[in-house]
């Protein structure tokens, strides 16, 4: 038997990532693609605003989710569909946290899962310029023609799984991460009225519903020392992150937020940054056609020269640190 697994994608509303406004799947046995579904939905009550951020990344609107079910309606058959399957996503904390925040919101109960992140995964198997879904799919033979469609980036991470089991020899998800020296991943079931929030929901019930809109940098802020107490499976943990751009919440809040999640931010590309973020709308395509920063030309020179170093767009920033 080859190796079995469901992908999942989820695209949310608004910043906060309880607000699934559609969901996709794909299901592999024997390293093939079996099964699809997807659905669109109304994100949970109170949280179901759409940001035009958001609607600009997978053109999603309320008015197209205005007769769909629920997330909590649906809940039961994306549950059903994914049984008792290892989960697969690229950035799973993200995807992962929408389920958990989603059901938070809902004051629903939900099953524990087992899950691998792809995003971790290919920074081990592949050379890239950037581990956005696009190039990694690109790079396991899967092109991804529709980014931020769910069902597609569900079938693209399906695609990069089965790439890196078929490079490694490797028969299971479990397999694959023992081969890159990675634990499987769980998330816990949650209990209503008995398990606490996430840190995610809490902030959003402080923050409250109302859409947060743009904001730029006022400044560069202080490069706070990493968290040595950050789990060290996040993408972001061990890497030095530069900023560049424009982005949707201030420069040091940023800096504070991949800070806590074990990285060093630092204020420009040296030969010790791993990662850049850029925002002002980049998206990964720009590196193709060379619609980039100073800072992301000269992260992009330091890659000719052999430095390894991943750039990042706005989303894919965001969907890393979980949602601002």
């Amino acid at each position: 038997m080859g190796i079995a697994f469901t992908a999942i994608d989820f695209e949310t509303a608004n910043g906060f990532r309880g607000s699934p406004c559609a969901v996709g799947l794909t299901k592999v046995r024997d390293g093939r693609i079996v099964e699809e579904a997807s659905w669109l939905m109304r994100p949970p009550v109170g949280h179901d605003h759409f940001d035009s951020r958001n609607m600009a990344i997978h053109g999603i609107s309320s008015a197209m989710v205005q007769d769909a079910p629920r997330f909590g309606d649906l809940f039961p058959e994306i549950g059903g569909f994914i049984g008792g399957d290892v989960l697969v996503a690229h950035n799973a904390a993200f995807d992962l946290g929408v389920i958990r925040s989603a059901l938070e919101v809902s004051s629903l109960p939900g099953p524990a899962w087992d899950y691998a992140c792809t995003v971790v995964l290919s920074r081990r198997s592949y050379s890239l310029p950037s581990y956005s879904l696009p190039f990694v799919a690109e790079a396991a033979g899967v092109p991804l023609l529709n980014h931020h469609d769910a069902v597609e980036d569900a079938r693209a991470c399906a695609g990069i799984m089965i790439d890196i089991a078929g490079r490694f020899d490797a028969a299971s998800v479990e397999e694959v991460l023992e081969i890159h020296s990675l634990p499987l991943s769980r998330t816990e079931q949650y209990a209503p009225g008995v398990d606490e929030l996430s840190k995610a929901t809490r902030t959003a019930l402080v923050r409250g519903s109302a859409p947060t809109g743009w904001s730029g940098w006022p400044e560069e802020g202080a490069n706070p020392a990493p968290n040595p107490r950050a789990d060290p499976r996040h993408p972001l943990y061990g890497q030095t992150v530069v900023f560049t751009g424009t982005l949707g919440i201030p420069r040091p809040q940023a800096k504070e937020r991949v800070a806590g999640l074990g990285a060093q931010p630092a204020s420009s590309v040296t030969r010790r940054t791993t990662v850049l973020v850029v925002g002002d709308g980049f998206v990964a395509s720009d590196l193709r056609h060379g619609r980039v920063t100073g800072k992301a030309r000269r992260a992009l020179d330091l890659r000719e020269r052999g430095h390894a170093i991943d750039v990042l767009s706005e989303a894919q920033f965001l969907q890393l640190t979980e949602g601002p």
